[in-house]
């Protein structure tokens, strides 16, 4: 006699009741700060393979970590137990966070006690430490600025700038399609043009930015001029970011 199949319903709603008691997980372990499995599947009422089939596959995505529990005083014989804990990455979907705000509210702090000047120090000094690596890594890019451009867009990438770059008849373009800072370059400009000066030192050209991310612009564009008596080039883009 052929076995049943299951229902339909019944097998598209299993993997988001996993969902829902993983998220339970997420939440205990947001409020506890660290908890062993024994102690989540007691509070969730579930055995204990079921919660360590939730917490194996937690650690799979990342969202959690296995830790030895620290025992103050006298230890008993036998392993510590494990306690689980959010990594950073969880924590930051599991709840609302004010870095923007804060760092906005520094930055305003600095204008208020220190002036302009105070505040184009700041934001040379942050992009600093970009600029020598991006350096580092673009010592076998040649002199050439496209080409300087190309090495750059592909270290920008590495580092969560999603940039690429291109040629076009005027020159060539550096594209940026993520900023890190935009919220807080809205108000503060100085960080978008340090960081124009920085792109302009390690391509070795005048550079001009034509649109930012941070005054609404879907993208980050800075326009590279062609240089006087290079080949003149049409339109060709050559993609970095793949």
């Amino acid at each position: 006699m052929p076995t049943a199949e299951p229902a339909a319903g019944a097998a598209a709603s299993a993997p988001t009741a996993d969902g829902r008691t993983r998220d339970r997980v997420l939440q205990l372990l947001l409020a506890h700060g660290a908890a062993t499995a024994a102690q989540l599947g007691a509070e969730l009422g579930l055995s204990p393979a079921a919660i360590r089939r939730h917490l194996d596959a937690l650690l799979a995505d990342g969202d959690v970590v296995a830790r030895e529990q620290s025992v103050r005083g006298h230890r008993g014989r036998g392993r510590p137990a494990k306690v689980f804990v959010l990594t950073d990455a969880a924590r930051l979907r599991c709840g609302r966070h004010t870095y923007d705000g804060m760092a906005t509210a520094a930055l305003r702090w600095i204008a208020r006690t220190g002036g302009a000047e105070a505040v184009d120090s700041f934001a040379a000094e942050q992009v600093a430490d970009l600029e020598a690596r991006c350096r580092t890594a673009m010592e076998d890019a040649g002199d050439d600025p496209l080409a300087r451009a190309e090495a750059l867009a592909t270290v920008l990438t590495a580092e969560g700038y999603a940039a690429n770059a291109s040629t076009i008849a005027s020159g060539g373009q550096l594209c940026q399609h993520h900023c890190p800072v935009a919220h807080v370059a809205a108000e503060f400009p100085q960080l978008c043009e340090a960081e124009t000066a920085v792109i302009s030192r390690l391509i070795g050209s005048h550079v001009q930015r034509l649109a930012t991310i941070a005054h609404g612009d879907g993208v980050c564009t800075t326009h590279i001029p062609a240089q006087p008596g290079g080949p003149h080039t049409t339109a060709n883009p050559v993609r970095t970011d793949r």
